[in-house]
């Protein structure tokens, strides 16, 4: 009786079990598609994503029923979608394409000839055309030392305060001071080394002629010495012979007659002019102008001469100044002050003071150089020479 109790009981379950079966056999899912098929269709579609560098497989689809799964097809869509071939290089360029690529047909144009390059430059129509290099600079020719000719056309000149030619080649009033023989207190520096020594100058004229000497003496450390010697004219000196010694001894001579200056160093000779001096008749010379006419040079005029040295031919030129009252070893002297004017290239400074008390003879004597050397020779006494 159990058992019976059992089949009735088990007898309308296993029924319905069946016909649930044959309900979903009549729909088309079998009972594997629940637990096998997603795994296959899966494993298939990363199989396709694998096989494509781009773009990542999409999720896999639900489970439709086998009657309404669609054949293969559902892959063709894929060769609708074009994409873009993939760049010959990786890597992405950091330069733009268009600034790699005008440059070009500029430079592979040629080249223009070195005389047509500034016409190329002018025609061009907005862009500036690469400019050739410039050709190599033609070496220089050495330099020849220029022949003299016949010489400046003013030995020497005088120009007013608001520069104003004043003299000519006519000849201006000079009175030379009566000969005499002025002696110096020095002091200077030569070489950083601070010394004292003392100088003569000694001037004397006579007969159309003149003569000038300076020498300045150091203890223990020689003399150095200049003379000067010429004729006289209606210009005031005019100097044949300049010597300079020294260790050696060095000369040269003015000919006027030539407008040349010769020297014994073998240097190239110089131009000269009537008016022009040497190194110590210049000023002696600035004495005769003075003394005769001190009205015609107000401060601010300036006075120049050729002057020449035992090696060449410059020309100074001294401004007037002020007159200055001076303390010297002599006494205190009112004196007239003139001053060098630097010119290119010269390294020597100098300033002159003319007493008019002494028909303008120099009562002292600056001379500095650019390094620092210098002579102050200040009048200690004057004497018949």
């Amino acid at each position: 009786m159990p058992e019976m109790h059992l089949r009735q009981r088990a007898l309308p379950a296993l029924t319905a079990v069946v016909l649930g079966v044959h309900a979903l056999a009549l729909l088309g899912l079998p009972l594997w598609s629940q637990v096998s098929a997603p795994h296959t269709e899966v494993a298939a579609m990363q199989t396709r994503a694998l096989s494509l560098p781009e773009p990542p497989a999409p999720p896999p689809a639900a489970p439709v029923p086998a009657s309404k799964a669609p054949a293969p097809k559902p892959q063709q869509p894929r060769p609708k979608v074009q994409r873009p071939a993939p760049a010959p290089t990786p890597e992405p360029l950091d330069t733009p394409i268009r600034e790699t690529v005008e440059p070009l047909p500029m430079a592979a144009a040629p080249e223009p000839a070195a005389s047509d390059a500034s016409e190329t430059a002018a025609a061009g129509s907005g862009a500036t055309p690469a400019t050739p290099p410039a050709p190599p600079a033609p070496k220089p020719e050495p330099e020849t030392p220029p022949t003299p000719s016949a010489g400046p056309a003013q030995g020497m000149a005088i120009t007013s305060p608001d520069g104003t030619p004043l003299a000519s080649d006519a000849p201006v009033p000079v009175q030379l001071p009566d000969p005499a023989r002025l002696s110096f207190a020095v002091t200077g520096q030569a070489k950083r080394f601070n010394y004292s020594a003392s100088a003569e100058l000694v001037w004397r004229h006579a007969n159309g002629q003149y003569q000038a000497s300076q020498e300045v003496s150091l203890f223990l450390l020689g003399s150095r010495s200049q003379t000067s010697e010429g004729r006289i004219t209606d210009r005031g000196l005019e100097p044949s012979r300049f010597n300079d010694k020294a260790r050696k001894e060095q000369s040269a001579q003015l000919a006027f007659d030539q407008n040349l200056a010769h020297f014994s160093t073998g240097a190239p000779d110089a131009a000269i002019a009537p008016g022009a001096q040497d190194r110590l008749s210049v000023f002696l010379q600035l004495s005769a102008l003075l003394a005769a006419a001190p009205q015609r040079y107000p401060a601010g005029t300036q006075i120049s001469f050729i002057t020449v040295s035992a090696r060449r031919a410059d020309r100074w030129t001294f401004r007037v100044g002020e007159t200055e009252t001076l303390d010297l070893p002599s006494g205190s002297t009112q004196a007239l002050r003139l001053d060098k004017i630097a010119a290119a290239g010269d390294d020597q400074q100098a300033s002159l003071w003319l007493a008019p008390s002494m028909q303008y003879l120099p009562v002292r004597i600056r001379l500095a150089q650019d390094n620092g050397d210098f002579a102050d020779l200040q009048l200690k006494g004057r004497q018949a020479p």
